[in-house]
């Protein structure tokens, strides 16, 4: 009897796995990221997030189609099944993904070339910590995390195995592209003050 009661206690207290099924499963409005089975609820993003990732968007697809490149860019909220497992799902800031297979009507299944976070207050251990490691290890060529508290872009050249520090009065070269410069300093302060 004793037995049976240690099992039902041990059982309350473990961690519930999560999959893509309950990403799906949300209610209309409601968005959240899968990182190896656990699920992280998303907050809406601020005015800066927003400012910030329009800017970024259409510098960057500016320079894809100024170019006629083969590569697509897409904003949040966009699905990745980073890990093409059902423990794994992400809807990055911005993103660049050149391996058109990848894509299908749902969203890309396996890792961007080029993934951009914008940190919110409640984001950081996520786009810092969690999404970093995840980043690096599923393929990822290169990681930006902006920070808008900072004023900071923090850029992970994971093909290259350089981590580079930047602000916002800064041109940042984009690695995978040979002559990509983003300027920083040339967009609207008043989307950050």
């Amino acid at each position: 009897m004793q037995e049976n009661v240690v099992r039902k206690e041990f059982m309350e207290t473990e961690e519930r796995i999560y999959t893509i099924k309950d990403i799906e499963a949300l209610p209309e409005g409601e968005r959240a990221e899968l990182i190896d089975g656990e699920m992280f609820r998303m907050d809406s993003p601020e005015l800066a997030h927003q400012d910030i990732l329009g800017e970024l968007y259409i510098v960057v697809r500016q320079y894809i189609q100024g170019r006629k490149g083969n590569c697509k860019v897409y904003f949040s909220p966009f699905a990745v099944y980073i890990n093409k497992d059902i423990y794994n799902y992400v809807e990055p800031d911005l993103l660049v993904i050149c391996d058109l297979d990848k894509l299908d009507r749902k969203g890309c299944h396996g890792a961007p070339d080029w993934l951009v976070e914008i940190v919110s207050p409640g984001s950081k251990k996520m786009d810092y910590v969690r999404k970093l490691f995840k980043y690096r290890t599923t393929g990822v060529r290169e990681y930006w995390i902006v920070d808008p508290m900072k004023k900071a872009i923090k850029v992970y050249d994971f093909d290259c195995g350089v981590e580079t520090d930047y602000t916002f009065e800064d041109k940042i070269p984009v690695g995978i592209y040979d002559d990509f410069v983003i300027d920083f300093g040339a967009f609207d302060k008043s989307l950050w003050d």
